[in-house]
């Protein structure tokens, strides 16, 4: 029988919940463990003890925030490879790609603390006036309570874009993580209760998004929600915040574009394709599954593309040389593999992949899939597929690339290659997209914003700008 793991954490106490779910291992299909999911009463007594937490917390220092945030890092690099199998056993990912996501985890909270230990000497600014019969002050103070509802593709890594600056912030928080991945997360909060934050400052509830995310959404004393996942999801989110007015942040879809220009470096290209398509299996909302190649280099680089991309690993994550797992879950990988089916049918040509490895009977594995010949009114081209797919398509002109790539309803990400660096500047600047990466794999710093265009985001994570989404900003004005 596995274990059955309280779900709830709330105002500094871990308790059962109400219904129990089973966590599976999408490798094996095999049950992990059962969680406590929490209710809607649940969600109100998390949001009563943060309400209750704030007003002494609000008021604590920089200072003392920082060394909790610190000490957060440190658990979690005590830990890391507990978290590392965890988050493999749960997710599907390979080891290697965990030990990246618990990296980025400790490197989020080290950054945001640095950022609190600046924050005393930085509350208040003077703001210049027209006038000396006035002076003015701009001052930037916590949000309130605020409720973070995190996806299952990056278990703790978003988790960590949004507590960290909330605590940093001075914001007390509840967290809802995925229900489907909930292991590494509920791990995170162990560590988070053991580093001597006040009761109530964190509080998590396991469950699903219409018990728990949907209570969290219209419940008036939250100030703010931030929520990643689907663009569905994210357009309920809104609306059941609208009822209260309260602030939100979205971080949504991508149907994002590789640009391959024709002088870049085919090996590079090749390489990087497949990192923005298959790595932790393509589910990724920055998966860069459309790529738009020059025509000079299209026959060349398919030759190429297609060799590696059938050379690629699938495997469990455990399995030695693996170089991509499985998807999540049942309902994930049967709705990619309805995605290909549908893609085959509206004429697109599969160039490899498509199915399950030959000799992987169970799990939810499917090989590295790249299409070619594709339309471009078809769901395949247009719909997040989040899966391993890539579609290929050749382009005359740059500005046509260009065109091609800001044709979506999306504007997350891009990917540019190219060996003239003045060409690839003058291409990423045309982008409509939050982020562009230059000849390089798809590497995220905590310094720099996370985020898009269009219906991609609402909102910025990361950097200054990850702090700023949970201050409000007040000014004071008073005669000399």
């Amino acid at each position: 029988m596995s274990a059955v793991l309280n779900g709830l954490y709330i105002n500094g106490v871990w308790r059962a919940g109400h219904d129990v779910l089973d966590v599976i291992n999408p490798a094996t299909e095999a049950t992990l463990a059962q969680v406590n999911l929490g209710d809607a009463s649940a969600v109100s007594e998390a949001v009563g003890a943060a309400s209750a937490a704030f007003p002494d917390w609000s008021k604590s220092t920089g200072r003392d925030r920082a060394a909790l945030l610190r000490k957060i890092a440190e658990g979690v690099s005590a830990q890391r490879e507990h978290l590392m199998h965890l988050q493999s056993s749960n997710n599907g990912k390979p080891l290697f790609e965990a030990g990246i996501d618990v990296d980025d985890v400790i490197a989020t909270f080290e950054y945001y603390a640095g950022v609190a230990d600046e924050m005393d000497a930085s509350r208040d600014r003077p703001v210049a006036l027209p006038t000396e019969d006035f002076s003015a002050r701009v001052r930037r103070e916590p949000c309130g309570v605020v409720g973070l509802i995190v996806p299952w593709n990056f278990p703790m890594v978003t988790t960590a874009w949004k507590l960290a600056p909330a605590l940093a912030a001075g914001c007390c928080v509840v967290l809802k993580p995925s229900e489907v991945t909930p292991l590494a997360e509920l791990e995170l909060a162990r560590i988070i209760a053991s580093v001597g934050l006040p009761a109530g400052v964190f509080n998590l509830v396991c469950g699903t998004g219409l018990a728990v995310g949907a209570p969290m959404a219209a419940d008036p004393r939250i100030a703010k929600i931030s929520f990643t996942g689907s663009n569905a999801v994210g357009v309920q989110v809104m609306q059941r915040a609208a009822e209260t007015v309260k602030g939100v942040s979205l971080e949504l879809g991508g149907k994002s574009s590789l640009l391959v220009l024709a002088d870049a470096d085919l090996d590079l290209a090749v390489e990087l394709a497949c990192g923005g398509g298959f790595f932790n299996a393509g589910q990724m909302c920055s998966a860069t599954s459309r790529v738009l190649v020059a025509d000079e280099l299209a026959d060349e680089f398919l030759t190429r593309l297609q060799a590696r991309a059938e050379s690629i690993r699938v495997a469990d994550p455990f399995a030695e040389d693996v170089e991509m797992g499985a998807l999540v879950n049942r309902a994930q990988y049967q709705r990619v593999q309805g995605h290909i089916e549908r893609g085959v049918q509206a004429g697109a040509k599969l160039l490899c992949g498509g199915g399950r490895p030959v000799d992987l009977p169970h799990g939810y594995f499917i090989r590295p899939t790249v299409f070619t010949e594709v339309p471009l009114d078809s769901a395949l081209w247009n719909e997040e597929i989040f899966g391993p797919v890539l579609c290929v398509r050749s382009f005359t002109s740059e500005a046509e690339a260009v065109a091609l790539a800001n044709d979506s309803e999306f504007g997350l990400v891009a990917s540019v290659l190219s060996s003239n660096l003045e060409a690839a500047e003058r291409v990423a600047n045309a982008l409509q997209v939050g982020l562009v990466w230059i000849n390089a794999p798809q590497v995220i710093f905590p310094q720099t914003a996370w985020g898009g265009y269009k219906q991609s985001s609402i909102g910025r994570e990361l950097g200054p700008w990850g702090l700023q989404a949970f201050q409000e900003i007040k000014h004071v004005i008073r005669a000399v």
